[in-house]
Formats: structure tokens, sequence, C-alpha cells
């Protein structure tokens, strides 16, 4: 039998105590590292998670701002936010949503374009927040929906603001439009100061002074449970509503051009010399505005992009045309400046001009030619022939650079987004385009406006206010003034710097403008009905500018097609000596500039005449007499 060894009482002790000891030290420091832990959470990082803890469980809110409103310079209201109902729907309180939107679409009518634009809507949603389902409700089918509400759990009507143009068609393309907010949008505005915003100026001054119009967003802070839904708002700031707008537009004179055009495919541009202020700026045909701004339907978008008039397209500021004869003035200056002519040389005008060495014949626009004319009575008359020769000895370098000078080529730099810069025929612009040679016969047809050249009626516009104001360029501008709330005084545009005369000599507009003054007023004159009746003087230039080449050996052939008919232009300013406004008319088919175009800037100055007080009537300046071969 093995005995067993008596135990060691102290060892274990020993022992004993030295785990006691390292289980408290074990004890003790993971105590510490907790309460270090701790200590790190609730005050080191107490900001950090006190922050996070809010995000948890408040909400901000984003308010969109009211949108500024648009004027014309009278204080006609062009733009403005009215109220309007809206169909929503709560999708998790809907048991069906097929069945739903069926029993709707009996109900008060849904297109397909709503349904699909709430569809696209909804994935962007939670389940218990509104979406949208139709827009603009009108008074017969609210109360159609008010009748059956029982049986639609989960839709509701819901005010809201929307924007409304109350002159539509007319000012489509000035004023523009508002839209919802796309991809290409995201790309150019800033997120947060568009948070809570649905709309953006997508065309026109909505778009141009998108800045000055939109505002400034508020917010709203709500407590929210774990489930995100609305508990109670703790702090409310007020969004800063845009800023009113006033255009320089008068819209007697816009309401008179709109008239005047009847339909027909034209653009019209008016301004005053002095500041660059333009008073009216019309495109036709147009379209409204009104039906993009909550999203147009496929029918609407397709009928405009299939209509023949291309209502979408600008005229005023991208229509493309050829200034024909209006560009005479602008050659006559440019001679002058240049001193290949003096205002008393004379040129023999036989019906054809042929280019030394060359048997092709450059037509006049009269049979047997004009006789003897000088500058007034080349532009009273319109006589290629003086131009021709005047092209031809100015070369078309010292031609590109001469016109250039005012405007031609280039955008005039008018507040819109979009504006095209036209064609104006040079060496080089021909080499890029065509990758060919510059001919001496494009010179010539450049000299009449013909060719290559192409201008918008905004660039010609700007020319012809150049020379109203004496030479003196203004840039081309449609903002009048802002105002930041309806109590607030106005805040007008400042001035722009002023400019020296793009004439070196005074006597180059005396002899231009007495020449367009004795096209409205002298005996042989291409427009010289159109002053009867008027106040005081008016001086303007016609344009025809052939679309088709010439198929037969008539002089003249005008056919009875509108479509066939040449583009045709007037341009004018009034009170001939002190000029406060200038006009260009431009018809994409008509038979002459003075018998179809001037007829518009006529009534268009009658509507001016309205709102202005003119100065004293200067006299009629006697027009040269007509020259004999």
């Amino acid at each position: 039998m093995r005995l067993r060894p008596l135990k060691d009482s102290r060892q274990e002790a020993s022992l004993f105590l030295y785990r006691a000891v390292a289980g408290f030290l074990i004890i003790l420091v993971a105590l510490g590292v907790l309460g270090t832990r701790f200590w790190w959470l609730q005050v080191v990082q107490h900001d950090e998670f006190q922050a996070r803890s809010d995000a948890n469980r408040i909400l901000t809110r984003p308010l969109a701002p009211s949108r500024g409103l648009i004027y014309d310079r009278n204080g006609v209201l062009l733009a403005e936010n009215v109220a309007a109902f809206r169909l929503e729907v709560v999708p998790e309180q809907v048991a069906d949503m097929d069945a739903l939107l069926a029993d709707l679409r009996d109900t008060i009518g849904l297109a397909e374009d709503d349904i699909e634009r709430f569809a696209a809507l909804r994935k962007g949603k939670r389940s218990y927040q509104s979406v949208p389902l139709r827009v603009k409700l009108s008074e017969e089918e609210i109360a159609r929906f008010e009748i059956n509400r029982w049986r639609f759990r989960g839709v509701d009507v819901v005010p809201y603001l929307t924007r409304y143009y109350p002159r539509g068609v007319e000012f489509g393309h000035l004023v523009g439009y508002v839209g919802r907010i796309d991809a290409n949008d995201l790309s150019r505005l800033d997120a947060a100061r568009y948070a809570g915003t649905s709309h953006a100026g997508k065309t026109g001054i909505e778009r141009a002074y998108e800045d000055v119009l939109h505002g400034e967003p508020g917010y709203e802070l709500v407590e929210v449970n774990a489930d995100r839904r609305p508990l109670r708002v703790l702090e409310r700031v007020a969004p800063v509503p845009g800023k009113n707008i006033y255009l320089t537009i008068d819209t007697r004179v816009q309401d008179a051009a709109m008239e005047a055009f009847a339909g027909r495919p034209g653009a019209s541009v008016a301004i005053d010399p002095r500041n660059g202020e333009v008073l009216a700026m019309v495109s036709v045909p147009s379209f409204d505005p009104n039906l993009f701004v909550n999203g147009i339907s496929r029918a609407d978008y397709k009928a405009l992009l299939d209509s023949p008039g291309k209502p979408l397209l600008d005229r005023a500021l991208r229509g493309t045309y050829m200034p024909g004869s209006t560009i005479k003035p602008f050659m006559a200056a440019a001679g002058l400046e240049l001193g290949l002519r003096r205002p008393g040389d004379v040129v023999y005008s036989s019906g054809e001009f042929f280019i030394p060495g060359q048997k092709r014949g450059y037509r006049d626009i009269r049979a047997g030619g004009h006789g003897r004319v000088d500058l007034v009575e080349s532009i009273a008359q319109s006589v290629n022939t003086y131009y021709y020769a005047l092209a031809l000895e100015m070369g078309i370098d010292r031609l590109t650079e001469s016109l250039g000078r005012f405007g031609f080529g280039k955008p005039t730099g008018i507040d819109l987004i979009g504006e095209s810069s036209g064609v104006l025929p040079s060496r080089d612009w021909k080499r890029g385009r065509f990758n060919q040679a510059w001919y001496p016969g494009e010179t010539v047809i450049a000299g009449i406006g013909q060719g290559y050249w192409v201008v918008t009626p905004l660039q010609l516009a700007n020319g012809v206010a150049t020379l109203a104001a004496r030479g003196i360029p203004q840039r081309p501008h449609l903002l009048y003034a802002t105002q930041a709330g309806v109590s607030d005084p106005l805040q007008k545009r400042p001035p722009d710097p002023p400019r020296a005369s793009l004439f070196r000599n005074p006597s180059t507009w005396s002899a231009v403008h007495d020449g367009m003054v004795a096209v409205v007023n002298g005996p042989t004159g291409t427009a010289r009905t159109l002053g009867e009746g008027f106040p005081y003087p008016i001086a303007g230039k016609t344009g025809t500018a052939e679309r088709y080449s010439r198929t037969t050996e008539a002089w003249q052939h005008i056919s009875q097609v509108a479509a066939e008919r040449h583009q045709v232009l007037f341009e004018c300013y009034t009170p001939a000596d002190d000029a406060r406004i200038a006009i260009i008319v431009a018809l994409e088919a008509g038979r002459a500039g003075g018998r179809d175009a001037a007829p518009i800037a006529r009534r268009m100055l009658d509507a001016w005449l309205l709102g202005e007080t003119p100065p004293p009537v200067s006299p009629i300046p006697a027009p040269a007499a007509e020259a004999t071969p």
C-alpha cells in the first residue's frame, strides 16, 4: 500500500494568492480598458456620435424657394407662379397599384405619360412618401375624384405652385420655360442649392437668368422615428424667394409684330440704338411654353417636331438668313471709310456687271439698269452694280474685315444662351469649310449679301442699331432691372462702358444715312410708301435674298407658290436723325422686302409710338434728284 504525500498548505495558499492577484489584475486591466474605451466614446468622440444620433433622430428637409416673376419693361406679367392641384399616391397604403391606376384612369383620366412618369418618380422615394401621379387637375377632375374619394385609399389631391406663362405662344422663345430637373441639369446646378427643387430653367430668359430667378433654399429640422416617419418640426428657416426680373421688352411692340406676321415664318428684332435694349424679339411660328412645365406629352412633342414650320426653332437667335440688299448700307460705309468711294462718285448701271476678262454677267434688279447713280441713289434704288464694283475693288479680305466690325460672323453677346454666329464670307472660312480657294465672282455676290452669307435677325438688328447710333456699337441685352421683393425698389442694370464710333469720318454716317432716308422718303426709294402718315422721318433699307438660282431667261420671276419665293427683309430706324428704335424684319418667303417685310416694321413702329414721346420732328432731307444715264 502506497502512502499519499501530505498537502503543503503554505504552497497552496501561496498559489491561491498568486492566482487571485493575477485574476484581480486581469479584471483591473479589463475594467481599465473598458473605462478608457467608455471615456473615449463618451467624451472624446461625444460630438461625432451626438451628430450621428441626431442624424438618425432629426431629418433636415429642404424647402424650395418660390421662383422670381418675369415682367416686361412696363410691368406686364410674362411668367408667374400659380396655385394648382395634383394627384398624389402613398404607395404603402395601396394594396393593388395596378388596379388603382386602372380605376383612376376610368374616373379622372390618366395618360400613358402620367403612368410612366409616376413609375419613374416612385423608384426614387420611400414607400411611405407621396408620389405625384397627375398634375394640374381641372376643377371637373377634382370634383369627380372627390365624389369617389372613398374608393381610393392612399390617394389625395394636393395643392402646389406651378409656373405659368400668361402670354403663352407670343413669348415662347424669348421667356422660355422651366422643366423637371434631369441628368443634364444636375451637371451644371449646385446640388445643395437645388435640394428640394424639382424644376429649373430650360430655355430663354428662364435658363439665362436661372441664378437670379431661383432664390436660396430654406430647411426644416424634423424629428423622425426609427422608420424615418416625421413626428414634429423642431426648427424652420424660410427660403429666400428668387428675384423678379424686368425685361427691356415692350409688349406692345411684340404684340404688333406677332399680329403683323400673321403666322408667316420669320423673325423680327427691335433695339434701342442708344443703349442696346431689345424692345421686341419675335420668332414665328412659336409654341406654348406651358406645355413643357410639368412634362409635355408625347403627342404634343411629336406634333411640334413634325410641324413643317419648325416652331421650336428660335429664328431671331438662331435663324439662318441671307442679308441680301440690307447689307448695302454697311458696304457703302466700308467703301467710304477705306477711301474707295466718295459720296458724289457715280457708277453707271447698264443692267449687268462683268468682271474684267469674264463673260458671265451679274444682273441688276432692273432690266436695262439704273443709269448713273451715286451713293445715295445706290441705296435708295438698291443698285446692285454699284456694290458689285465696290466689292470687287475692295476684295474679300477688306470686305470681311470691314463688315466684321459691325458684328457679323460672331455672336452679339446678348444675354441668352444658344446664339448662332452666322457666316461672314472669307477665304479662311471657305478653306476650312470646303477646302477650296476663293474666287472673284464670290466676292462680287458677297457685296450684295448673297453667296455664303448667313446672318441671324439679331445680328442684323445689332448692325442697324450701330448705324442708327452713328457708328457707336452697344451690346444688345434683355435685362432691364431686378427686384428682390414686391415692395423693394428696382435695381436697374448698369450701363455698358462707352465705346467709340466705328466711323473715323463723320461724313461717312451722313452719306449712308441720307441714302437710307431716301429709301423711305425719296421718290425712287424701294419703300417710299412706308413713311406715309408717320410723324417723323424713317431711314430704312429693303432686301430680297434669292433662295433659288435662275432657271429661265426671265429677268425677274416671282413664284406664286409661297415656298418658292425669296427671303425678304427690311431694316429701319427712327427718328432718322436721333434714333430711338432700330428694327429688322425677316420673312422666309415673300415677293419683295418693301412689299412684305416693311409693313410689319411699320406696324411695330406704330405700336412703339404709343409709349414714346418722340423728339421734335426733324425736317426730311430733300432726296437727291434721280440721275439719268
